[in-house]
């Protein structure tokens, strides 16, 4: 597992939210679970002004998807399967989201 995978959502929830971001330190990977980030469809976001610096957008597979960083949460890591691609060429961007969420700016 790696900081920054992007994984598919085995849950109730991966037809709206298809995807699982990991964003755990890669030193901590002997726990048994991983935060992760909703990564929502952006076709359940037609007509919301969200704020880009909180919940950014990417792109996956061709479609935009929202990182939902305010509903972070921890999964069992055996959940997470194999992963679907890595963003961690947008780790600027996914860190000054979680630094605006936790520090305010």
């Amino acid at each position: 597992m790696a900081r920054f995978d992007v994984y598919s959502n085995p849950g109730n929830h991966k037809l709206v939210t298809p995807y699982l971001l990991d964003v755990q330190a890669d030193l901590l990977d002997g726990l048994d679970s991983r935060m992760v980030i909703p990564l929502r469809s952006m076709d359940n976001f037609p007509s919301v002004k969200l704020p880009t610096r909180l919940t950014p957008v990417f792109a996956i597979k061709g479609k935009e998807y929202l990182l939902e960083v305010p509903k972070m949460g921890a999964v069992p890591k055996r959940v997470l399967k194999t992963p679907v691609v890595s963003l961690v060429d947008e780790q600027v961007t996914i860190l000054s989201a979680l630094d605006f969420l936790f520090q305010g700016y």
